[in-house]
């Protein structure tokens, strides 16, 4: 199962406010046991959202707005991609990582579709060409 581990911004990250070492550190030791035990897929940091942008969609037109966005509890910060065998182990995982905020902070965890979650809708032609996707994804990961 896949799990997107979501970080949610304060208004320190927002800010663009950089860990310490101290914080780094133990980011690492975290990141190193979670890719040790073969449940990180990926994870990075973001910027905060005054160097980002939104697409809104409205029919067929596509209108780019700006940040800095308004409602910073409801930002990311940063994420991971976690494989694990169940929803309770990717909990397990995030209850052991460091604070990653200098004060209160909350990680949001949501589980990632499958391709047969989509049952009838996700057509033969589909799944082969889910399945061309990975296969080419992982090997432009090799390069």
């Amino acid at each position: 199962m896949k799990f997107m581990i979501i970080v949610k911004a304060d208004k320190n990250s927002e800010a663009g406010v950089m860990p310490d070492t101290k914080l780094l550190a133990a980011m690492t030791k975290y990141n190193e046991e979670l890719v040790k035990a073969g449940v990180m897929l990926s994870g990075d940091g973001l910027h905060p959202s005054s160097k980002g942008v939104r697409i809104r969609f409205s029919g067929n037109q596509r209108t780019v707005i700006d940040g800095p966005f308004a409602e910073t509890k409801e930002l990311i910060a940063g994420f991971w991609m976690f494989n694990v065998k169940s929803k309770q182990e990717a909990i397990d995982w995030v209850k052991r990582c460091p604070n990653p905020m200098l004060g209160d902070s909350e990680i949001e965890i949501r589980q990632v579709f499958e391709i047969e979650e989509f049952g009838d809708a996700a057509t033969p032609e589909i799944r082969a060409a889910e399945r061309r996707m990975t296969a080419e994804i992982e090997a432009q990961k090799k390069k």
